[in-house]
């Protein structure tokens, strides 16, 4: 049967592992051989000990661990090391980044390695347990109200006491998919006000439904703002000005933002403006979810909590999921072990149907090529 292959991962601030103890015992019983790098899930809280009692055997470094590996599960990127490593026919599974990271991309392709692009998996019926966007989101949203409330001077619930009347903080979420809607779903359990926005129509009875308030320019545009793959729509410069002028009076009243939006492929659009920013009061707090793709908010810094002159924090905070490592781990590799189930035939044998629809839709090296449509050229 085929071997499966867990290296640690090389990113900086990379806590994540691919696969988890629960995965590797799973995976064992459905006919893989499971061969985990040395201090892998170390620092998702997964001891080695833990992968050897799920069945899985241990390698001194990852070229050892990938030397005779069939498939190879990452979070990130294989490095180069790790490419090179690789076998010609070998599979990778991971979230490529393919739109960021198109060298990686083309060494896959040399190296003759079959890659597929966890992101592009298709959102359907059948794949829901294999979306890694929606797991890692959903961590993500909740962790950045965490991170907002540590940042905030200020208690989030309001407080009635001896001494007088704590108000309640105003917490306005922008961009409502998996990570805005869990991003609701916190703030209100730790007490704030909440108010969210979002161009897409589907979107406002989900926020009520969490008990927030929807604020959009709801026009024809807004109705039609969404793809039939359920993604937002880039927005005409007409509508977000029209947006930004909405949002702006609101945006000073808050005490908390946290702006969520990406368009796959694409740089992250600019919701929050320099002006926007500098409106708010002292001590108020901006979360961006999408530093890493250029950021929602202007004077948002990758990996820094930029101060501006009027006392606001922005928080740059890179990899979310990855500041709550140990459940995040377990859902990626919940997925990836899902995943792999498409490799085997009825017969629970080794043979991948790259006619399938999850897999084709993923696929994005393939015999020395890029192969996926929105990547070739």
């Amino acid at each position: 049967m085929a071997v499966i292959a867990v290296t640690k991962e090389r990113r900086a601030g990379e806590t994540r592992v691919a696969a988890v103890p629960e995965t590797v015992k799973k995976l064992v019983a459905a006919g893989f051989t499971v061969t985990v790098e040395t201090g892998a899930g170390e620092a998702a809280s997964y001891p080695d000990a833990d992968f050897v009692s799920a069945g899985a055997s241990l390698a001194k470094t990852a070229k050892e661990a990938i030397d005779k590996a069939d498939i190879l599960f990452k979070v990130r990127p294989p490095e180069a090391d790790e490419i090179k490593a690789l076998k010609s026919g070998a599979i990778v599974v991971a979230t490529l980044n393919p739109y960021m990271e198109r060298p990686t991309l083309d060494a896959l392709a040399k190296a003759g390695v079959t890659a597929f692009a966890m992101e592009f998996v298709p959102r359907i019926t059948r794949a829901q347990v294999m979306d890694v966007l929606s797991s890692q989101a959903n961590l993500a949203g909740y962790r950045a109200v965490i991170e907002a409330a540590e940042a905030y001077g200020k208690v989030m619930p309001m407080m009635m006491t001896a001494a007088g009347t704590v108000a309640a903080a105003k917490v306005f979420i922008m961009g409502v998919g998996v990570a805005g809607l869990q991003a609701i779903a916190t703030a209100r359990r730790l007490g704030a006000v909440v108010t969210a926005t979002d161009v897409r129509p589907a979107t406002k009875e989900q926020v009520e439904s969490l008990g927030a308030k929807f604020l959009a320019v709801e026009d024809e545009e807004f109705k039609n703002a969404q793809t039939a793959g359920g993604y937002a729509k880039e927005m005409s410069a007409e509508y977000q000005a029209k947006q930004a002028e909405l949002v702006s009076s609101h945006i000073a009243k808050q005490d908390i933002v946290i702006t969520t939006a990406l368009i796959p492929g694409r740089p992250a659009p600019r919701l929050v403006s320099a002006a926007q920013v500098a409106s708010m009061k002292p001590g108020s707090v901006l979360v961006d979810l999408a530093v890493e793709q250029g950021g929602n908010v202007e004077g948002a810094k990758l990996g820094e909590v930029a101060v501006t002159a009027n006392g606001v924090k922005i928080l740059g905070v890179a990899n979310l999921p990855g500041r709550i490592a140990t459940d995040a781990s377990a859902l990626y590799a919940r997925n990836l072990f899902a995943f792999a189930g498409l490799f085997l035939n009825k017969e629970g044998a080794f043979a991948p149907d790259y006619e399938d629809e999850i897999l084709k839709a993923a696929l994005v090296t393939q015999g020395g090529q890029v192969v996926h449509p929105n990547l070739k050229g």
